[in-house]
């Protein structure tokens, strides 16, 4: 999304978006989130998102598009960075706070401070959140898999000792710490000494003794559309998460149009069911319609204080064929290059399972 001389949307336009999530699928509402990249440089800068909400307001998705903040604490001098957090707080309309701890840079830090080699920030970035509002840090955690980031910072290890820490502030770890291609796919072993995958996010919260349903949420955006494909281990991620991290505190994400529309993944879920016997055996809850709408969106709407929006958002195809005309001319949909392909499927699809 982004205003008409920005050019960097063009590669997920804001035509696409719109047709892919709230046309071609069963979207009601959605939230647009922050990327790794401070700025207009981003692609997808707060004032781009506010572009995306004004659009959908004047093609008939009016109310159904929220928006995230983007904190880069550890992309510059960590003063102008929460300055920067305290002006956007201001001039947006703010759902929650997205932040990418694992971009290798000197302040790439921990949100318990557990390393005293790397930024002590972690608290003071908290304290901030805490202090300009709203209270609600969500952080990618896991896929570490992304050009050039910090596999060590992608762990969710130290998401449980700062939510113990600060149990007035939710924790929204994006993809649940789930890593494509490696462990944790599996039941969860309380006695495995270096717990991989899902199974660190579960590691974490155990430890320190935050309870299901409290202030640790746990979202499946790209997860899903990796584990849909297997049907054992999604069984046994979607199980353990439903049981330690909270029946109200799996929420439904879908990379937005990464993988383009996400309805084959609506569909996916709505067909998936957690078998008696994986009930019996592991102690996981049955995926009933009631926890299905939970993560579908009644969780999230709880989270973000909204009244949901029901139904489908019947996009008025002429006022978005005027967004169009509004847009500089459009270019290939995608990576337009062999390189440009290969750097798409390293950041964003990793290993199969």
């Amino acid at each position: 999304m982004g205003a008409a001389a920005n050019e960097s949307r063009l590669c997920f336009t804001v035509d696409s978006y719109f047709t892919e999530v709230f046309t071609r699928s069963d979207t009601s509402m959605a939230i647009l989130s922050a990327l790794p990249v401070a700025g207009p440089a981003s692609g997808l800068s707060h004032d781009d998102m506010v572009y995306a909400i004004e659009v959908a307001d004047r093609i008939g998705c009016d109310d159904r598009l929220l928006m995230h903040g983007g904190a880069y604490p550890h992309l510059g001098p960590l003063e102008p960075a929460l300055a920067a957090m305290d002006d956007a707080r201001a001039r947006y309309d703010i759902a929650a706070w997205k932040i990418y701890t694992m971009v290798p840079t000197a302040a790439a830090f921990y949100f318990d401070d557990h390393d005293p080699s790397r930024p002590q920030i972690g608290q003071r970035f908290i304290d901030h959140v805490r202090a300009v509002g709203p209270p609600i840090i969500c952080t990618h955690k896991g896929i570490s898999s992304i050009v050039g980031s910090t596999p060590e910072l992608a762990d969710p290890s130290d998401i449980g000792p700062a939510a113990a820490r600060n149990p007035d502030i939710s924790f929204v770890v994006y993809h649940s710490g789930f890593e494509p291609g490696s462990g944790g796919v599996g039941p969860y072993d309380p006695n495995d000494p270096a717990p991989q995958g899902v199974d660190r996010l579960v590691r974490t919260v155990l430890d320190n003794g935050i309870a299901p349903n409290s202030n640790v949420y746990a979202e499946l955006g790209g997860t899903w559309w990796f584990l849909m494909r297997n049907p054992t281990a999604a069984a046994h991620v979607l199980g353990k998460l439903l049981t330690y991290i909270g029946t109200e505190r799996v929420l439904w994400g879908t990379d937005s149009i990464w993988f383009g529309t996400p309805q084959d993944q609506i569909q996916a879920l709505r067909l998936f069911s957690i078998s008696s016997e994986f009930q019996e055996r592991y102690g996981y809850p049955a995926l009933t319609d009631e926890i299905k709408r939970g993560i579908f969106g009644l969780n999230a709407a709880r989270l973000y204080d909204v009244d949901p929006v029901a139904g489908a958002c019947e996009v008025n195809a002429g006022e978005l064929e005027l967004v169009r005309a509004a847009l500089p001319p459009a270019r290939t949909y995608g990576p337009e290059t062999a390189a440009e392909a290969a750097r798409l499927i390293v950041a964003h699809q990793g290993g199969l399972l």
